[in-house]
């Protein structure tokens, strides 16, 4: 496993340290801009989470245009280990991205005062951007394997209007339940939830896309 982890880190990492001086360059603007415009941060924070999953993700496709993940297959590595460190891989970036939302979010805080009306609007930002990445991973690596490394930009924008989507619905359910607005606790338990939603779901893909690869023959 320690092997296929590396492998992944090293096939991400060229598009990561770019994407990674371009997030460090718009987190400095951000943090020196005045919380005036509350939508600098969100955008930032929500663009770090899910653009650190994208990245990973999308580097699939590297490594099936070099041939290496047939090659994969004729080593003593099972199929199933091959599929968890896709899977371990971006919750791996995940954190790294929230990391970037997190000291972005704290700096222009301690800087300009919070910008947000309500204390649990951070949390939501983080149960969004965590949330869209976690369903975005989970519908994305099934489709991989069932449809091919070829469709891989294809899946991906389904994989993302999926996350958003289920995010989205679960926002809309969620507020259906409470029509007259809802209490600092409601929307607390509303977004722990929906993680749990994101994080089952998450598990959930990963054994049915270890049984897909399984069958899968190349």
């Amino acid at each position: 496993m320690r092997g296929l982890l590396k492998n992944n880190f090293y096939i991400v990492i060229s598009n990561i340290k770019v994407f990674s001086a371009v997030m460090v360059l718009l987190g400095i603007f951000v943090v020196l801009m005045d919380n005036a415009i509350p939508s600098l941060i969100i955008g930032y924070m929500l663009l770090a989470m899910v653009g650190f999953s994208l990245n990973s993700i999308a580097s699939v496709r590297r490594e099936g245009a070099g041939k290496w993940s047939k090659y994969k297959l004729t080593t003593p590595v099972k199929r199933a280990d091959i599929v968890k460190s896709l899977f371990f891989s971006q919750v791996l970036w995940l954190v790294v991205g929230a990391a970037f939302a997190g000291i972005c979010a704290a700096l222009s805080i301690a800087l300009h005062g919070y910008p947000f009306d309500r204390d649990t609007d951070i949390f939501m930002l983080f149960v969004v951007g965590i949330g869209t990445s976690l369903f975005m991973g989970a519908i994305f690596f099934p489709l991989l394997f069932l449809g091919g490394e070829e469709r891989n930009e294809v899946f991906l924008v389904i994989s993302l209007l999926c996350g958003i989507g289920s995010i989205m619905g679960l926002t809309t359910l969620i507020n259906r339940f409470f029509p007259g607005g809802m209490t600092t606790a409601q929307i607390v338990l509303g977004g722990m939830g929906i993680l749990f939603c994101g994080i089952l779901t998450f598990a959930v893909s990963c054994p049915l896309t270890i049984g897909v690869f399984r069958k899968k023959e190349y």
